[in-house]
């Protein structure tokens, strides 16, 4: 690329970075002080638009001071970028800035061989902290060039926690122990079910946003750099998944509503799909990888707000929404779950492992008011809990907490508000 067109560039990105409001700071920043004094280059993955950008302001605000290199590879003026140009880059950098032992690089992905470029200036002693919104190409690469070298921190839209932080409500024991203060929190949690948790799109409150930034995922991230012909067929198994989250999908049925080929290639569209971060598959829990992989899969959407702005379902379902949140905090907190079936074939929404352990079931369910729904979640969970060998499970609703005891067997009933607050 030309020099001048290159420090103009970089000029200008990190005037905006800088100039960039810090926002809600982000749990996950606990975690990079310590990252940051290894010598592994630092990567944050996850959807488009989830606040990457800003959490690395964050980062250099709280740990970097003015001391780092920054640039954006999201911007259509580098279309021309080539590998050889990451030196002119450098040198452009150096001469704006001063010598800098840091780098921060937003959207990294969209650079060509920047992973030889990371690896060879990590060798010379330089730190990395990288944003990416496509983890097969993060993962692949960075497995190729940085094994065992690099350190990956998974970010998504607000939590609940985050989400009423940046609607300035304080966790006080008001909220949690008095009638105006649960009920306080229950409207918050239906609004964050409703609306989810992407910056922009509370920011300025504003659906249409989600929805083009949805259209960008499908088209950009998925169609395009996949080179996907049968563009209909991605959209409409895309928007199948978004408007029935939480249940159980079959490839072979999908391949024969969509008219596809193949399960390979309904197996192969999802993958992509969930490479952009666009939603989560989840298998059943169980010993057989080979009946794992043949089992239906359950689906789940990074965000209930994207879900709802592009879902083609005409009434909302709040149980599938809440199990979805749910879900996504098991993501956020690294305890990724199976579903797990009994052998009489009662379904429990999360069995939780550690290495081939399983350690927790978790049930949701919104109401459990109706005798006959409590006794149907009840029964799936103390089933399992039998059967797995555990002690106990956990049955997460919008209001109830109690403990129940059977036959040796407890089931712990909390409100999900609670559980999804407890840090």
């Amino acid at each position: 690329m030309d020099k001048t067109t290159l420090k103009e560039i970089a000029l200008e990105q990190r005037s905006v970075f800088l100039n960039r409001s810090e926002g809600v700071p982000r749990a996950a920043l606990d975690r990079v002080g310590s990252l940051l004094k290894l010598p592994h280059a630092v990567v944050v993955s996850g959807i488009r638009r989830c606040g990457k950008s800003t959490f690395l302001k964050q980062i250099a605000s709280r740990y970097l001071e003015q001391s780092f290199f920054y640039f954006n590879f999201e911007d259509e003026r580098l279309l021309g970028f080539e590998p050889g140009d990451f030196s002119l880059l450098h040198e452009v950098l150096i001469g704006s800035y001063g010598e800098q032992k840091v780098f921060l690089l937003d959207e990294v992905q969209n650079a060509p061989a920047w992973e030889a470029f990371v690896r060879r200036m990590s060798d010379a002693g330089f730190k990395f902290v990288l944003t990416g919104s496509n983890a097969s190409l993060l993962s692949g690469e960075l497995a190729t060039k940085l094994t065992g070298r690099h350190a990956e921190i998974a970010l998504f839209p607000f939590s609940f926690d985050e989400f009423l932080r940046f609607r300035n409500i304080e966790k006080t024991d008001d909220l949690f122990l008095t009638p105006s203060g649960r009920a306080k929190l229950d409207q918050q949690f239906g609004h964050y079910r409703s609306q989810g948790g992407f910056p922009d799109r509370l920011e300025h409150d504003s659906p249409e946003i989600l929805s083009r930034l949805y259209e960008d995922i499908v088209y950009r991230d998925v169609a395009v750099r996949h080179e996907i012909k049968n563009t209909r067929a991605l959209r409409e198994l895309s928007l199948y998944y978004m408007s029935n989250l939480a249940t159980l999908c079959s490839y072979n049925r999908l391949k024969s509503s969509l008219g596809l080929g193949s399960t390979t290639t309904v197996a192969s569209y999802t993958d992509h799909l969930e490479q952009a971060y666009l939603l989560s598959t989840v298998n059943v829990f169980d010993s057989s990888i080979k009946r794992r992989a043949i089992a239906p899969k359950k689906v789940y959407a990074t965000d209930t707000g994207l879900a709802n702005a592009v879902s083609l379902s005409f009434s909302k379902n709040i149980g599938a929404l809440t199990e979805n949140i749910v879900f996504t905090e098991l993501y956020r907190r690294q305890r990724r779950p199976f579903y797990y079936k009994t052998a009489s074939g009662k379904e429990v929404d999360f069995a939780c492992v550690k290495g081939l352990e399983l350690r927790e079931l978790i049930q949701v369910s919104h109401d459990i008011s109706a005798p006959s729904t409590r006794a149907r979640e009840l029964d799936s969970l103390l089933e399992a809990i039998s059967e797995s060998g555990l002690e106990t499970g956990l049955l997460l609703t919008q209001d109830r907490s109690e403990e129940i005891t059977d036959q040796g067997r407890t089931v712990l009933v909390r409100p999900v508000t609670h559980w999804l607050l407890e840090r």
